[in-house]
């Protein structure tokens, strides 16, 4: 399994114009379905006076929640190429908008899912996509005599980020990537009075 994904950091935009009709595309990052609803609804309100706001999402490292919507157009002419797009470029934790504006002109069943693929596409395009690794967190608990043992483990995982806070006693929580998560746990539990939660 592998423990990177495929996403977009900032938002970004593209358009396309097919016999007179506009198509406005918008790409973003969201973490779940419920955010992706939120800027869903923030730009119905927007383009208020358009015809159709079709969209997508892809959610999860493994890509494994989805949706799409047509908003009115055909069944299957617009979400579904529109999640096509987010699939053949491997992306998750992205939704895709796409706005038309009715040029007068009907498209036709293939006229239209041309149209919202290659909107959709041209968002992809003009956004930045970046890697990101699957991470694993957990704490750690230990006496202050134990910081340097644990230090040098940790110093053996370049992947490895903590947050600290030392007190009476040491609390780590700590944040690795998924394929690195268990040999880092392994070690550090065979540190006597070391407390993994």
């Amino acid at each position: 399994m592998s423990d990177t994904y495929k996403t977009v950091e900032q938002p970004a935009e593209g358009r396309i114009t097919e016999k007179k009709s506009k198509f406005l595309s918008f790409i973003f990052h969201v973490e779940s379905p419920e955010e992706a609803k939120e800027i869903v609804d923030e730009h119905r309100k927007k383009y208020y006076d358009a015809r159709h706001v079709c969209w997508a999402y892809m959610l999860g490292p493994g890509r494994e929640e989805y949706r799409s919507n047509d908003d009115g157009e055909p069944s299957g002419t617009a979400g579904k190429p529109i999640l096509g797009q987010i699939n053949s470029y491997e992306l998750t934790n992205t939704l895709i908008i796409v706005v038309r504006y009715f040029g007068g002109t009907l498209l036709g069943t293939s006229g239209l899912i041309k149209a919202y693929r290659e909107a959709a596409e041209d968002a992809v395009k003009n956004a930045e996509v970046v890697e990101k690794t699957v991470d694993e967190t957990f704490t750690i608990h230990f006496e202050y005599l134990l910081l340097n043992d644990v230090m040098r483990i940790l110093k053996q995982f370049e992947n490895v980020t903590w947050e600290q806070d030392f007190k009476e006693s040491c609390t780590m929580r700590l944040r690795i990537r998924k394929s690195e998560f268990q040999p880092l746990r392994d070690q550090l539990s065979q540190i006597y009075g070391v407390k993994i939660q």
